[in-house]
């Protein structure tokens, strides 16, 4: 399976496609539209979010909701469209970078004096595609019970410590929340440091962590380091902007502990098979799935765009000046959590496809019943 994104943040449309996606699989529209009304939602979110209406339209790809097994093709039209493909737009040219964009580097790498050809494209609104891929897989792996959700564990310097129990648990707690929290008291505490930071024209990071259920032992493999499948959780989440750090189970808290304190033991019974009591793993062994929970966490960096602005250089006149100021969110880790379950929904259906097969449902169903049954049988 493959996915391309296009599109620019002030363009026309953005535009994903996806290759190698199985016949056979039911998508709903709507479920799609609700992922991304997800990735608008939150405190701390910008203007932008008011003024789009993200909506999808399928143009390929699906017949009566059915997959057909050539390419997806999926458009969501914006509405703060500023440039054009084809027509001169009035827009001035920026050349004052920001720190912590991709603007200088971007502008170094190609050949570039209007930041503004580089930004439009680097811009978060990108992700607005992945979403959209994500929940294509999403749907493919309901058919498999595989099931996937997130909650924001920390703002700034205000952490959580509460621990779900399951993925129901996360979605229970998080109905409610303004933040996709599931700790009422610290999402008070973290609403209050991103007012903070809007009054003082400031931006926050955050840390979101991401259940996966259902995954059966045996995603992934050792064989060769591009499939390990915690190397691929990890490259896709962190290509979402702005994400710093990637953990899967203890994460860097294994470099504090003795090995006797932090390996999960192995046991055996005949109703349950080979389990284990805990799952500091998180779910993966070797670069393979376990069958327990994949747990991972991501750290999202402050929001790079700050409407009191940094130093900066002009790229023409090589002379000091402050960043420009772009329109922005405050915080958006919410936002981002919703982009790294989509993106975990593709890893998985990658590695899926991998060891089940990518042609048709019914034919992939068949392949899994036999490996859950021999699973069964050990």
């Amino acid at each position: 399976m493959r996915i391309l994104t296009a599109g620019e943040s002030h363009g026309e449309y953005l535009s994903t496609v996806i290759e190698g996606f199985p016949k056979g699989v039911r998508i709903e529209q709507d479920f799609i539209n609700q992922e991304l009304k997800r990735r608008m939602s939150g405190v701390g979110r910008g203007k932008r979010m008011f003024i789009e209406d993200d909506k999808v339209e399928i143009v390929s790809g699906l017949r009566n909701k059915i997959t057909l097994g050539s390419p997806i093709t999926i458009l969501v039209k914006n509405n703060d469209v500023k440039i054009f493909s084809q027509n001169k737009d009035e827009l001035p040219s920026l050349s004052v970078p920001r720190p912590a964009h991709a603007d200088l580097p971007g502008a170094i790498k190609y050949n570039e004096a209007d930041i503004r050809n580089i930004l439009e494209r680097a811009s978060a609104r990108e992700t607005v595609g992945r979403v959209c891929a994500g929940a294509v897989c999403k749907q493919f792996l309901l058919n498999f019970c595989i099931d996937i959700a997130s909650f924001t564990v920390g703002v700034g310097n205000i952490i959580s410590s509460v621990t779900p129990k399951n993925i129901l648990d996360i979605k229970s707690k998080i109905r409610a929340s303004q933040l996709n929290c599931i700790d009422p008291k610290k999402e008070k505490l973290m609403i209050k440091e991103i007012e903070k930071a809007q009054t003082g024209r400031d931006s926050l990071g955050g840390i979101a962590e991401i259940w996966i259920e259902g995954v059966p032992c045996g995603l992934g493999t050792f064989m060769h380091f591009d499939r390990r499948l915690d190397a691929k959780l990890s490259c896709y989440l962190m290509s979402i902007p702005a994400v710093k750090g990637v953990e899967v189970g203890l994460g860097f808290q294994y470099a504090k502990m003795r090995g006797s304190l932090s390996h999960d033991e192995i046991y055996y019974s005949k109703t349950k098979g080979f389990y284990r009591s805990t799952n500091n793993s998180g779910g993966i062994e070797g670069g393979i799935s376990t069958g327990e929970p994949i747990i991972l966490r991501i750290a999202m960096k402050p929001i790079a765009t700050l409407r009191r602005p940094l130093k900066s250089v002009n790229l023409i006149n090589k002379k000091a000046e402050k960043a420009q100021v772009i329109r922005s969110d405050t915080c958006a880790i919410a936002a981002c959590a919703v982009i790294a379950e989509g993106m975990s929904a593709m890893a998985i259906t990658e590695s899926f496809l991998e060891k089940f097969g990518s042609d048709t449902l019914s034919e992939i169903k068949i392949a899994y019943r036999a490996y859950a049954k021999n699973l069964d049988n050990l």
